[in-house]
């Protein structure tokens, strides 16, 4: 081996040798698109940790959860989440078949989360039921939600062998604004608070 070939085998080792050591910072500077557009959509128990969730409910009581919401689309997103009652006969959000339940909403949330951002409400609620000994039924009368009054008066849940309880679900389904048809669609995603009436 010459000088010269010496000389260039000695540069090409010195330069990747610089590009392993300044490989860490390059990785600061340089931007890569990203891959992964998603939405979160969670709650947390009344301490802002996953413990806790209520489960056993008392007429005329009241509960507390964090609802939260994450943007991660790439774009600012405008988002509803309606919230539903339903019974174990009643129509719940399908995640095979990524539809919402046909149940009517009962109250909506409307909110603005830009990208990479987060958006968190703490929810109160309660139920105001009782139980006719006459039907074995319990009888809804309404959900109070961080103090909006909603009108549960038809809804019913009869005893739940399966669950071994009054079943109620009270569901918060994700839905997003769509601007070619200027309307909300479902955004397949839900999280639901599975919840036993005692009596």
């Amino acid at each position: 081996m010459n000088l010269s070939e010496i000389k260039v085998l000695l540069l090409v080792v010195t330069a990747v040798v610089a590009l392993f050591v300044a490989s860490p910072a390059l990785q600061h500077v340089l931007v890569y698109p990203r891959t992964e557009f998603f939405t979160e959509l969670w709650y947390l128990g009344p301490g802002h940790m996953a413990e806790d969730i209520p489960y056993n409910m008392t007429s005329g009581a009241n509960y507390s959860i964090y609802l939260g919401v994450a943007n991660e689309l790439g774009r600012c997103a405008y988002y509803e989440v309606q919230v539903k009652f339903r019974n174990s006969t009643q129509s719940a959000p399908d995640s095979f078949n990524r539809t919402a339940s046909s149940l009517p909403s009962l109250y909506d949330l409307n909110v603005f989360v830009a990208d990479r951002e987060s958006w968190e409400l703490p929810v109160t609620f309660g139920f105001d039921y009782s139980y006719d000994s006459n039907t074995s039924l319990v009888n809804f009368n309404t959900l109070t939600l961080n103090s909006q009054r909603l009108n549960l008066t038809g809804y019913t849940t009869s005893w739940n062998s399966t669950r071994a309880a009054y079943y109620g679900n009270l569901i918060f389904e994700l839905w997003i604004y769509n601007e070619t048809t200027a309307s909300f669609q479902y955004h397949e995603r839900f999280v639901d608070l599975k919840l036993n009436m005692t009596v």
